[in-house]
């Protein structure tokens, strides 16, 4: 793919939040600088790049590109450890780290990458916000006391504040407090309001006033006049090693934000998102950052909002905002020599107050389950330990729950419903078994990581029901939740159907709907195996087909292929069943089918279910509370929806599933 340059229109209302974002923007952009270890003006630097690079070469109009608190703690830590070393200078190695962030962006930006956004889960993340919150609170509390900044681990550090409160300067305390608690009043109640910037000019003119330099409040001091210099920041090779790993980290979290920014203001309600493209605008924000002397740049989800709330309607307020950073990087240095720094260090302890998802971390905790602890692990990770070290644990730990919720998948034994066809888990409601009949249901993709624990589901199942029941006859395979079948997986059901068999068990599949398990199961030799007499399109149809009276060790006549699967209608089922579209009371299309054949369906809900026409025939219907169904997330991961005409339809990332097997 190509970046895009694209021509931006440009409005009085964007001139209004532009105006208003810069307001907003400055004094965090110094205070995000001062957060990482840097001189002030390479905030400036920052917002400067990340508003040019992803006005030209990004796609979303309200997205606010700059410096940003949520990745400035991570590289802080090792901008300073190659500084102490003597390695490089922590500007230049800010500025060396934000072409490597730049350079990873871009190239997932080239290759398509957005899905790697979705590899953090929200509790997880939720926590890593947490554990950040933590490093700020603690970073910048010695600014608000007016004490010298204790060195070494974080722990170490948050013991040494608590014996120098005794020893805080009320004067700063006071400052701190006032910007922050300002900060919060004005975002509960005034959210369009450029409150950091007035608080700072209230703490300003406190300072001058008051002479509160003299009693001890410190200052920022003025900066350098003049715009940046393009230049290629000069650090050694053997610096590249510490640096990468930490580019590799600031990129993934980039990613993270950046999607997550994308997916809460879109350009147009309901429209595309262009995730990938977006993380190349980002990556061309970082280029530039490297470039000018700056350090990585982020989407911030604060100032986004800041610009829709406040009217903008194309990418130019981000543009006007970097006009009048450009304005103060020129004319406004010195205004900075009585800016307090406990008013920069209260502008990031609102941020950090921000970064706690307290509502998120409610809701969590109130679903119960295991991810509430996969919240306080990620968050003790990032304490505990250095902080990049405690964000690579948490990405790992994420990645790990991920593969333990895949290696141990649901495998229901389902029943009907009184007085209906329709099969799922009777969870505590009566469910009506079949006698000699097992209806399985494992509701993950089978796989590597998961074969083994299937199958012993599935033992257990098998020897359970011979327990309440007497001896098997038939076992059903319902596969509505299966997306994919891999070598060990095929492997695996390939020796459950020859043990069974060799038990004088008949095996069936049922609803395998997905267009790639289809594939799969055709290439590794399962639908050969199972034969096209035994593969049918809803469990009621396996069920009464093997009422009959059907040879349990007859070897399959037919190998099924997709084409038999999704072109061969069904037969067997009672000759008075309408069509699903004349159950729901639309004409009949099924002149190109047998009269009354089972027909799979799905409700406007998008539930997977086969619909009936209310008078108990040969029908199965999905309840309101999506069972047997398969659903996707908000993320846009594989999921199945169903289409309001009923058929049964699978459905990710706009591809359309063909039909579940059919029985010839």
């Amino acid at each position: 793919m190509s970046l895009p340059v694209r021509r931006l229109a440009f409005g009085s209302r964007d001139l209004q939040a532009g105006l208003l974002l810069a307001a907003v923007a400055i004094p965090e952009q110094l205070a995000t600088a001062r957060l990482a270890g840097l001189p002030p003006e390479t905030g400036l630097f920052a917002a400067l790049a990340g508003g040019i690079g992803f006005a030209v070469f990004g796609t979303n109009r309200f997205l606010s590109a700059g410096a940003d608190s949520t990745i400035a703690p991570i590289f802080a830590g090792g901008l300073a450890a190659l500084a102490a070393a003597g390695m490089a200078s922590a500007p230049a190695a800010a500025a060396a780290l934000a072409l490597l962030v730049g350079a990873l962006l871009v190239a997932a930006a080239l290759l398509r990458l957005g899905w790697i956004a979705d590899l953090l889960s929200i509790p997880v993340v939720s926590g890593l916000f947490v554990g950040i919150a933590v490093h700020i609170v603690v970073g910048q509390l010695p600014a608000v006391f007016g004490i010298a900044a204790p060195t070494g681990p974080l722990l170490t550090r948050a013991l040494a504040l608590l014996h120098g409160l005794p020893h805080a300067n009320p004067w700063t305390l006071g400052i701190g407090l006032f910007v922050v608690l300002a900060m919060q009043a004005g975002e509960a109640w005034a959210p369009r309001w450029p409150v950091a910037l007035l608080a700072v000019v209230a703490a300003s003119a406190a300072l001058i006033v008051g002479g509160l330099a003299a009693r001890g409040v410190a200052v920022v001091g003025a900066l350098p006049a003049g715009l940046p210099v393009p230049a290629v920041p000069t650090v050694p090779v053997a610096a590249l090693p510490d640096l990468l790993p930490l580019a590799l980290i600031v990129a993934l979290v980039c990613m993270m934000q950046t999607a997550a920014v994308l997916r809460a203001y879109p350009s147009r309600p309901g429209g595309p998102i262009h995730v990938a493209r977006d993380f190349g605008g980002i990556g061309a924000g970082c280029l530039l950052a490297g470039l000018l002397g700056g350090f990585p740049v982020n989407a911030s989800p604060p100032r986004t909002a800041l610009v829709v709330q406040a009217g903008g309607q194309t990418r130019w307020a981000g543009l006007v905002a970097v006009g009048l950073t450009a304005l103060a990087l020129l004319g406004a240095g010195a205004t900075l020599a009585v800016v307090p720094q406990a008013a920069l260090a209260g502008i990031l302890l609102a941020v950090a107050i921000r970064l706690v998802r307290l509502r998120a971390l409610r809701h969590i905790a109130l679903t119960g389950g295991t991810e509430i602890a996969l919240a306080a692990a990620a968050a003790l990770l990032v304490v505990v330990l250095p902080i990049e070290a405690g964000m690579i644990g948490a990405i790992l730990l994420s990645l790990l729950h991920s593969v333990a919720v895949m290696a141990r998948p649901r495998c229901a034994e389902l029943a009907r419903a009184p007085g209906t066809t329709v099969w799922w888990p009777p969870q505590g409601e009566a469910g009506e078994h079949e006698p000699g009949v097992l209806v399985f249901a494992p509701a993950a993709p089978l796989s590597f990581t998961n074969a083994a624990f299937v199958r012993t589901r599935l033992d257990q199942a098998i020897a359970h029901r011979e327990a309440e029941g007497g001896r098997l006859r038939l076992l059903v395979l319902e596969a509505s939740g299966v997306t994919s079948i891999d070598y060990t997986a095929a492997a695996m059901l390939l020796r459950v159907i020859e043990t069974l068999r060799d038990r004088g068990i008949v095996v069936t599949l049922a609803r395998l709907a997905g267009e790639r398990a289809q594939a799969e199961a055709e290439r590794t030799g399962v639908l050969a195996a199972f034969g096209a007499d035994h593969v049918f399109r809803s469990v009621e149809e396996a069920v009464r087909w093997a009422r009959r009276g059907v040879p349990t060790r007859e070897p399959p006549r037919d190998v099924p292929t997709r084409e038999t699967l999704r072109d061969v209608p069904i037969r067997g089922t009672p000759r008075d069943v309408p069509s699903v579209m004349a159950a729901e009371g639309r004409p009949s299309t099924t002149s190109s089918r047998p009269a009354g054949e089972d027909v799979d369906g799905r409700d406007e809900r998008g539930h997977d279910t086969e619909a009936g026409d209310g008078r108990g025939h040969d029908t199965e219907a999905g309840d309101e509370r999506g069972h047997d169904t398969e659903a996707g997330d908000e993320r846009g991961h594989d999921t199945r929806a169903g289409e309001e005409r009923g058929h049964d339809t699978g459905g990710a990332a706009g591809i359309t599933s063909h039909e579940p097997p059919a029985r010839p």
